[in-house]
């Protein structure tokens, strides 16, 4: 099997274990209290875990066989397993416009990065590893402070989910980058591509995975499986993309006819995420207006202002008339 079929081969798998992660995660959401380390305790959440850890590992064996611009639009196909997936194991069943959403996501973000062209393999140096690690935990932490002050359930899943597909998609930047510096190692240790030199990317990759996974999590209580898990899919492999083509040296294959496709299908991926967000927000909407109204007690009847209690009434007691007997008349 050639490298590139093997690739193709890990990243398939890596989406299916994806998918399966975030239906537990999901379910693990909507069954736990609304309390911060809740889902700790489930058993079902630490199987979500070694869902995606498997999926993380297959998703690195990916990066080492294929492209950085190969690997990330296959896992857009996470989104397109989970659904079907969610409907046959936990009967969770997504309405037409999500469906629909999904696909216009998946298929827009697919022809963005495949119009993408690749280039050498390259590494990051220490400085730039620094300042795009800065800049990553920095947004993501913005990100979620601005999802903390936000009400709308929703709204605040997909901010979160944002922040969860930055976390990932710098990720699997780093680990590209860990890759390339250990395929380059094998000739010659020396240098970042050794492993003392790799252990600062290494704690920068389980940092990024673990926030992307907590925000993940938190990201499906209230919003169901579909808008969070398509916002994850689309940020994720966009971010990858753009630290690629400006760090990485990649670029829109067949010149400026490849950069208008491009921006056509970010439009068509942009269009599917909206979808799915505005389906969610009226399924949200729809089961509030559904649920059943709380009855009021009658107010206590009042007179001039004095609250008189709505009693049985009692008769004034009256003294008892005193009456001669006729013999002593």
């Amino acid at each position: 099997m050639s490298a590139l079929a093997m690739s193709v081969l890990l990243a398939l798998v890596s989406a299916v274990a994806y998918a399966a992660g975030a239906i537990v995660q999901e379910h693990v959401a909507s069954t736990t209290p609304a309390r911060p380390y809740a889902p700790l305790r489930h058993g079902a959440w630490w199987a979500a875990v070694a869902l995606n850890g498997f999926g993380a590992l297959l998703h690195v064996g990916a990066l080492a066989y294929g492209p950085l611009s190969l690997v990330q639009p296959l896992g857009a196909l996470t989104i397109v397993f989970a659904l079907p997936m969610a409907a046959v194991f936990v009967r969770r069943r997504a309405g037409a416009a999500a469906w629909r959403g999904a696909i216009m996501a998946s298929a827009g973000l697919a022809g963005l990065l495949s119009l993408t062209g690749t280039a050498d393999a390259q590494s990051l140096g220490g400085g730039e590893r620094l300042a795009v690690a800065l800049v990553t935990f920095g947004g993501v932490a913005v990100v979620f402070l601005v999802a903390q002050r936000v009400h709308r359930a929703v709204v605040r899943s997909i901010l979160l989910a944002t922040a969860a597909g930055a976390a990932f998609g710098i990720a699997s930047v780093f680990t590209k980058t860990v890759a390339v510096d250990w395929a380059a190692a094998a000739e010659a240790w020396g240098g970042l591509g050794g492993p003392t030199g790799q252990l600062p990317s290494l704690l920068t990759i389980a940092g990024l995975a673990a926030a992307g996974m907590m925000l993940s999590q938190a990201a499906y209580r209230g919003a169901g499986l579909a808008a969070p898990l398509a916002t994850v899919t689309v940020v994720n492999p966009v971010v990858a993309a753009a630290v690629g083509i400006t760090l990485f040296g990649e670029h829109f294959r067949y010149g400026a006819t490849g950069t208008a496709l491009a921006l056509g299908c970010g439009v068509v991926a942009a269009g599917g995420l909206i979808l799915l967000t505005t389906e969610r927000l009226g399924a949200h909407t729809g089961r509030q207006q559904r649920l059943p109204a709380v009855p009021v007690a009658p107010a206590p009847k009042a007179l001039a202002g004095v609250l008189v209690p709505a009693g049985p009434q009692t008769r004034p007691r009256t003294r008892p008339q005193m009456v001669t007997p006729p013999a002593l008349r």
